[in-house]
């Protein structure tokens, strides 16, 4: 099994950053790519970044330029540094793995954007 912890979530103003961070522990040999993917009040999830096993990044258009995911493989953890954010930001995180076609998913982390 899979187990994946996130944190860094909180209260931020508008224009503000902050930095999720997601851990992974258990049967994580041989995982295809980790990701972050969010879902806002009312609406469904939907991918925000991943980074695969070979480090390729992919974003959601909406967070181009102002997300960045990365990852240290030493530690099991993937990151996403989050600047200029905005109100249509808040949203629960959740930090997502794939593993030989498998998705596992953390209980998420909470981002509020608001002044």
């Amino acid at each position: 099994q899979v187990q994946l912890v996130e944190s860094g979530g909180g209260l931020v103003e508008p224009g503000g950053s902050l930095r999720l961070s997601c851990v992974a522990s258990g049967s994580i040999f041989g995982i295809n790519a980790m990701g972050w993917y969010r879902q806002a009040p009312g609406k469904e999830r939907e991918l925000v970044a991943t980074i695969t096993s070979g480090g390729s990044t992919n974003y959601a258009e909406f967070v181009k330029g102002r997300f960045s995911i990365s990852r240290d493989s030493a530690k099991n953890t993937v990151y996403l540094q989050m600047n200029s954010l905005k109100p249509e930001d808040t949203a629960v995180f959740y930090c997502n793995l794939v593993k030989v076609g498998v998705n596992f998913w953390g209980k998420g982390t909470l981002v509020i954007v608001s002044s």
